[in-house]
């Protein structure tokens, strides 16, 4: 158990060192502030798509960490050191989804507040995103960590991961976005548990053919 919290806080710290999660959410914000200006001020089409536009910039904003969630580790040699310590790799990956959602989901759930006053959406539409949030992002941070090792090694990794990533999480944007009450959010938590439970074994599985 030491050892796994120990993991967990080694890769927070990496999430936060050099302003990683200011700079998610600075993107977020920036992504979110485009619409707006985009649209113009009718308040009326801007509380309709606030939803919406706030999970689209929030799924971009994921992209931003992938190609330093695991390509530095292989780099250095870190995952050889944890197979000589006999620790099991789909775990550590699995602790890694959850230090990575720890460093950006937090941040990206406050701005989101920023976001949903620009967008003017009512108590209730918030509610909603940030539910919508809280159970979505530990899908888009498996979905990060699961990306980051199937490119790890790569050339231009960040576009192949864009590719990658984009199209597996359509369906939690969509969940994520529509207004479906609580049946939309209980199919939103159970893609989300599925991709967190598979993402590590996949992710294992491409750290290893990297490795060999």
């Amino acid at each position: 158990m030491s050892a796994a919290w120990t993991l967990i806080a080694r890769d927070v710290r990496r999430g936060y060192a050099g302003g990683g999660a200011g700079l998610v959410c600075g993107f977020f914000l920036l992504a979110v502030i485009l619409f707006p200006f985009a649209i113009g001020p009718d308040r009326v089409m801007l509380a309709r798509i606030g939803a919406g536009a706030i999970w689209v910039a929030a799924l971009l904003a994921a992209l931003l960490p992938v190609d330093r969630l695991v390509a530095p580790d292989c780099e250095s040699g870190w995952f050889d050191q944890v197979a000589m310590r006999g620790l099991s790799l789909p775990l550590v990956m699995l602790l890694r989804i959850v230090a990575h959602w720890l460093a950006f989901a937090p941040p990206l759930m406050l701005a989101a507040l920023v976001a949903s006053a620009l967008f003017g959406l009512d108590g209730a539409a918030v509610m909603r995103v940030e539910l919508g949030l809280l159970l979505g992002t530990p899908g888009l941070a498996a979905l990060a960590v699961a990306t980051g090792a199937l490119t790890a090694g790569l050339r231009g990794a960040g576009a192949v991961a864009g590719l990658l990533l984009l199209p597996l999480a359509l369906p939690l944007l969509i969940f994520g976005a529509g207004d479906d009450g609580m049946g939309g959010a209980k199919l939103l938590a159970a893609l989300s548990l599925l991709l967190v439970t598979g993402a590590p074994w996949l992710a294992a599985a491409a750290i290893r053919s990297v490795r060999d």
